[in-house]
């Protein structure tokens, strides 16, 4: 190591006491963070790109500073999805720092790893204050059952109002409309229940029946009057 002749000149000073770095929570732990291995945390992060066209929302469940399980969701971009994909084969196995400093395909999915990155190192983690954390697998529980992201799409226009086209429910079907053209309800089906029935051989139709739902006041009865295609009327 070579020093400026200022410094060479200096006398040196004693330093005082040294009490490390301030601890930070990690599952139900205080950790004095030094080096990668000293990190553990499941949290989530959302990243976008630069003409915010897309989002990414990433959870990563990291293990003595190993990621073991991530989880990519994107929306709005179409390419971002394959960025997706390869991400999901980039990021287990490394470092929370070889992640950060690795190129994540696309600049959503690169944000969203610099935002984890924050929260983790800085104790903010979902298992912060959760004794062992959780078990790796835990990232699915976000999807739930069927295995499909939570995605909420609205559309509306001043002219002609309203569309509800995806809920958390699943793919909208039909709205229901009072007297007055107001959305009282909404059919929908469960995507993720229709493919898994479709899966096991149920025949298509009678799978599309059982997955099929309502929310709010969709009948008759409880006063819909009409009842639209939101992708079509």
């Amino acid at each position: 190591m070579s020093y400026s002749a200022e410094v060479e000149r200096m006398c040196p000073v004693v330093k005082g006491a040294y009490h490390g770095p301030a601890p930070i929570p990690e599952e139900g732990k205080w950790v004095q963070v030094k080096e990668n291995a000293d990190i553990s945390g499941l949290t989530h992060g959302v990243g976008w790109c630069a003409p915010q066209q897309g989002a990414c929302k990433l959870t990563l469940n990291v293990k003595q500073g190993i990621i073991e399980e991530a989880l990519i969701e994107t929306i709005g971009c179409s390419g971002m999805t394959h960025s997706a994909a390869m991400a999901a084969e980039i990021l287990q196995g490394k470092t929370l720092l070889e992640a950060l400093n690795t190129d994540l395909v696309c600049d959503a999915i690169n944000v969203a790893m610099r935002e984890l990155f924050l929260q983790i190192v800085y104790g903010r983690s979902q298992t912060a204050f959760s004794e062992g954390g959780l078990p790796i697998g835990a990232g699915l529980e976000d999807l739930g059952k069927g295995l499909r992201s939570q995605i909420g799409t609205m559309y509306g226009t001043k002219a002609k109002g309203a569309r509800y086209l995806e809920m958390a429910e699943g793919y909208v079907r039909r709205l229901a409309l009072d007297k007055e053209n107001l959305i009282i309800g909404y059919e929908f089906v469960n995507l993720g229940k229709f493919m898994a029935a479709v899966k096991k051989g149920t025949d298509a139709n009678k799978a599309l029946t059982e997955s099929t739902g309502h929310y709010g006041r969709f009948t008759e009865a409880d006063g819909a009057v009409k009842f639209i295609d939101p992708r079509e009327e």
